[in-house]
């Protein structure tokens, strides 16, 4: 049985760390700030409670969510220009200080590529270890539904990811760091997972985690012991 003082050796001994995007490395959730852009805010944030808490599968979710919104390419736009993704405290230190040390950092998120490029941009985070969900918009820029072949719709879909970061890259430790069930539920293929809650605290989360921090200089401190 692992206990606290594994999860923080495997974290110091870490050849990749994942963090979620949403609530975890920024202080919103993406597809709610994009309901609110397009006057449908109320609505979206109830299912995305829903989502996160684990009462609804993800991908239903996703799809009624979606159904709602219904947003086009120049509201996408209009959100970044207007309301640009607000970086949690600490994780731009946290995301160098992991890059100093040679350990590979990814994004992997169930919200929408658009957005968390823009965020990966931030952390220097390279493109190409960015795994999140695709908007599709017809030649017009309305809205033309989403890539439903992504492992990020699906739930389960981030330890899908992680299985294959592992195999493609020989990665024999990996952390995964999140706020949400679909988090929580990528470890295992993760080695293991540290809870997040420095914005939103999600009780059957932190139930569930056997490192739950609520500041990522937690975990700053913790890489200074090495």
């Amino acid at each position: 049985m692992a206990t606290l003082s594994d999860m923080k050796e495997v974290f110091r001994r870490a050849d990749a760390v994942c963090f979620d995007v949403d609530s975890t490395v920024i202080k919103e959730e993406g597809i709610d700030e994009l309901a609110k852009c397009c006057g449908v805010g109320d609505a979206v944030t109830e299912m995305t409670h829903k989502a996160m808490g684990g009462s609804m599968s993800f991908k239903t979710a996703l799809i009624e969510r979606l159904s709602i919104i219904r947003c086009s390419r120049e509201q996408v736009n209009k959100l970044l220009t207007d309301h640009p993704p607000q970086l949690t405290p600490g994780i731009s230190e946290l995301v160098d200080r992991l890059h100093q040390r040679g350990i590979k950092v990814y994004l992997i998120s169930g919200g929408f590529r658009c957005i968390v490029e823009h965020v990966a941009t931030q952390l220097n985070i390279p493109l190409h270890h960015v795994y999140a969900n695709r908007l599709k918009f017809y030649f017009n820029g309305e809205y033309a539904g989403f890539d439903e072949s992504q492992p990020t719709a699906e739930g389960g879909g981030k330890g899908k990811v992680i299985s294959m970061l592992k195999e493609q890259n020989g990665f024999e430790n990996v952390v995964m760091i999140g706020d949400g069930a679909t988090d929580l539920e990528a470890c295992p293929p993760a080695n293991a997972f540290i809870g997040c809650g420095g914005n939103v605290i999600r009780p059957q989360v932190k139930e569930k985690s056997l490192w739950y921090v609520t500041s990522f200089r937690e975990l700053l401190k913790e890489l200074e012991h090495i």
